[in-house]
Formats: structure tokens, C-alpha cells, sequence
């Protein structure tokens, strides 16, 4: 018997599978497959009951990083899997209850269901002495136990912790509206005749901006730094196809941009048009927001933007030019810490504060452990998943080989300073991949 948050646990053995696939969304699932074609035995652990990860909880009605508003920002026929295409009849965008269907679809033709083991939450995740792992998890009825696997492959995501200012604008603790994470938001009906400032120009930003603006009786939103807004099309091809086409991808990074921008400008004009600041920084040097309706919104006097917030005074909320405006809300829409909790603290995140992960799959210190799904993409992000995958299923059916420690503690150290130079120093950078480079690297075209 052993100890873990919350009770005890029993060690098991017996039957193990020798991979734990940690999650049963997109990631979790291309693991699954790529495994089960390798003929691999595996188990994959999910804390929800079916499979679909974040697209699964707008339907639910659950918390998480979803929203009943919630459309792919990525053509379906790059977002699918490869040999499991979207249906004809889906949308070019489909929505969040089109993809959690089409994801429970594939996991059935592919015969992944009977593998994983729904309402099972992973409570840790630990070495042990002979290179194995413990993975202790407590299923829906309570029941915890701790099995021993060769290999540990997490698939679960990492946007689970909300990310609040800090320190809170002066006065926040003043405010006599609600205030909320865009976490905790799940449609805008809910907001109906309320005013409501929304902060932040990621993508959860403007389509909850953009959503209350139906609902609400005044939408503002409040962006305190300019970043590069994309139309889902432009002449009238899927943005993320051109990124993966190789007439864009043979450009220099250079001309790529050179490209990209002057679209845009014909596409939706400056940033500045619309009231909202210009980017400091040159596209492809930070995460871009993909939407088309933000831009009419704001045209069309639904949404009103403002910059930073500086202060609060009871239902009034300042902004940093000098303006105000009356708020019964506030939905912070800021992002997320990245968050493990169930594996050792030193991990995915080395002592630079960012991923250290070898080709953004393999901790080069932790001998079995495999991240898959930890990365941004320029452009969908699926083909990027299903190589890493496959380059995994590879690794542990010994087709292939790591190189040695300090080889691969080179690649991360060579590959942060690449990408410290085009994006900067901060975590999400370290994640950053451009899809047809990287998936070519681990060999799958």
C-alpha cells in the first residue's frame, strides 16, 4: 500500500499494460491509434466519461476551455485525421458538438473505446527504481489503485489552470459586478441586457466578445497589447492550407511575411481601423488570433474597443487613456498556466521556465516519459500530432532509438535559442513549431 492526496492505494502489477496513454482528446487519440497499429499494448486513462477532450464540454455543460460558440479555426480536412477523414456533410468549420461527435466516430473505427478507461483521473505519475513508472488513478467510484508501466506517454493538455493578472488592476476588489475567467464562460445568453467588458485579443477573447455581443446590452473589449488578428480565409483558401502548401512554405521567413501581411491589408485593413492596436512585433513572431466576425462586430458598433484596464470603482471600470465605462461583468479571458499536477514539479518545465522537451516529445532526464500535443503550431495542429505519434509508437516499438542524453539536452538548448530569437524568451515560445518542417523532422512525409 502506498499514499497519495486524498486516501490510500494499492500497487498492481499484475497484467499491466506496458504503455499509459494519459487523455482521450485529439492528442490522446492519435497516440491510441498510432499504438494499436503498431500492435502495442497500451492503456489509455480519461477523466471524463467519453472521449473528446475539450470539444466534449460545451455540450456537457462542463468546465474547461470551451464554449457553446465554439468553432474549429482550422479547415476540417487538415483538422481530421489522415485516414479518417471529417464527413462531406461537416462544415468547412465545423462546431464544438460536430468535432466531439466526429472524434467519438473515429475512436470506435478504430477500435480504441474498449482501451481506454473513462472516469479514471490520474493522481500522479512517478519514477520508480528500475526505470518503470507508477501511475497511481482513482476510477468514478472511488477506487484507486497505483499499476507499473515501461512507458508514460501524457496526452491530457496542459490549459486546465486559469491565468489571472497579477497583481489585479488597482480597485478590483471593489468591483460589484462579477468577474470570471473565460474558463468558467459558456454562452452569452446568461449575460442578456448586462454590460460587459471582455479582456484580452486571443482566440477565446473575440468569439466570447463576439458571442455576448448578440446577448449583451453593451459588449467592450479591452485589449492592452496589439496582436496580429487573422481572417480565417484569405483569397479565399483556409489560412492554415496555405500554411502547410509548399509554394508558402518554400518562401523565405522574410517573404512569407511580406505575403501574409500585404493580404491582410487587403483583406480587413490595419488593426488601427478598428480601434484596436497594432502589433509591436512582425507576424509569425508570436501566437496569431484566427476570426473572421470580430472585425464586423466592431464595425458594425457590437463590440467596442478600449485598451488595458487600469483601475476599478464599484461598477466602474477605468481604462489607461482616461476612459470608463459602467460594468455589471468583467470575463478575463488571459490564458492558462501550464499545469501538470500529476507529475513531478521539474517537469515538462526545465530551469529556464520553459519546455525542455527533446523534438518537443521526450523529457531527455526521464527514460519512458513522452509528451505528445505539448506544442503551438503556424497552422493546424493535428498533422503535427499524428507524427509525433507515430515517432513515439516507433520509439517504444523499437524502430527507432533516442541518442544519448546530452545529445538530445543539445537539440533543446539549440532549438530554444532558434526559437528565442523569432519569438522570445517566454513559455509559450518554447512550444512554438511551424507543422511541415516539424513533422518532416520526425519523418513522416
Amino acid at each position: 500500500m502506498g499514499n497519495f492526496p486524498g486516501g490510500s492505494y494499492a500497487v498492481d502489477v499484475r497484467g499491466a499494460a506496458p504503455v499509459c496513454v494519459i487523455g482521450a482528446g485529439l492528442s490522446g487519440l492519435a497516440v491510441a491509434h498510432a499504438l494499436a497499429v503498431k500492435g502495442i499494448d497500451f492503456v489509455c486513462l480519461e477523466k471524463a466519461p467519453e472521449v473528446g477532450g475539450i470539444w466534449r464540454k460545451p455540450q456537457a455543460g462542463e468546465r474547461g476551455p470551451g464554449y457553446r460558440s465554439l468553432h474549429l479555426n482550422t479547415a476540417k480536412q487538415l483538422t481530421g485525421f489522415a485516414a479518417f477523414p471529417m464527413p462531406e456533410s461537416y462544415p468547412a468549420y465545423p462546431r464544438h458538438d460536430e468535432m466531439a461527435a466526429y472524434l467519438r466516430a473515429f475512436a470506435e473505427w478504430a477500435g480504441l473505446s474498449p482501451r481506454i478507461e473513462f472516469g479514471t483521473e490520474v493522481l500522479s505519475v512517478r519514477p520508480d527504481f528500475d526505470g518503470s513508472w507508477l501511475v497511481a488513478s482513482r476510477d468514478a467510484h472511488g477506487a484507486a489503485v497505483t499499476r507499473r508501466f515501461a512507458r508514460v506517454v501524457v496526452a491530457s493538455g496542459a490549459n486546465a489552470e486559469p491565468l489571472l493578472p497579477d497583481p489585479a488592476p488597482a480597485g478590483a476588489e471593489s468591483f460589484t459586478g462579477r468577474m470570471l475567467h473565460a474558463v468558467d464562460y459558456l454562452e452569452g445568453s446568461g449575460f442578456r441586457g448586462q454590460r460587459v467588458v471582455v479582456v484580452g485579443l486571443g482566440a477565446s477573447a473575440v468569439d466570447i466578445a463576439t458571442d455576448l455581443s448578440r446577448h449583451a446590452a453593451r459588449t467592450v473589449l479591452s485589449v492592452r497589447r496589439g496582436l496580429h488578428v487573422v481572417p480565417k480565409q484569405l483569397y479565399g483558401i483556409s489560412c492554415d492550407v496555405i500554411a502547410e502548401s509548399p509554394w508558402f512554405t518554400g518562401m523565405t521567413l522574410a517573404e512569407r511575411r511580406e505575403y501574409i501581411e500585404q493580404a491582410l491589408l487587403v483583406a480587413r485593413g490595419r488593426l488601427s481601423d478598428y480601434g484596436l492596436p497594432e502589433p509591436d512585433h512582425p507576424i509569425f513572431s508570436s501566437a496569431v488570433t484566427v476570426s473572421d466576425e470580430i472585425f464586423s462586430r466592431i464595425r458594425h458598433g457590437a463590440v467596442t474597443p478600449r485598451p488595458g484596464i487600469d483601475s476599478f470603482a464599484g461598477n466602474l471600470v477605468r481604462f489607461t487613456d482616461g476612459s470608463a465605462e459602467e460594468a455589471d461583468a468583467v470575463v478575463w479571458c488571459t490564458g492558462y498556466r501550464m499545469s501538470y499536477p500529476y507529475l513531478p514539479a521539474d517537469c515538462p518545465v526545465g530551469p529556464s521556465g520553459r519546455v525542455e522537451l527533446y523534438r518537443r516529445v521526450v523529457a531527455p532526464d526521464r527514460p519512458g516519459l513522452y509528451f505528445v500535443g505539448l506544442i503551438r503550431p503556424v497552422g493546424a495542429i493535428t498533422r503535427a500530432l499524428e507524427a509525433q505519434a507515430q515517432w513515439v509508437a516507433r520509439l517504444i516499438g523499437g524502430e527507432e532509438a533516442l541518442p544519448a542524453g546530452d545529445v538530445m539536452r543539445k537539440e533543446v538548448d539549440d532549438y530554444l535559442s532558434g526559437v528565442a530569437a523569432r519569438y522570445g524568451q517566454g513559455l509559450g515560445a518554447s512550444i512554438q513549431i511551424d507543422v511541415v518542417p516539424y513533422v518532416r523532422e520526425l519523418g513522416t512525409v
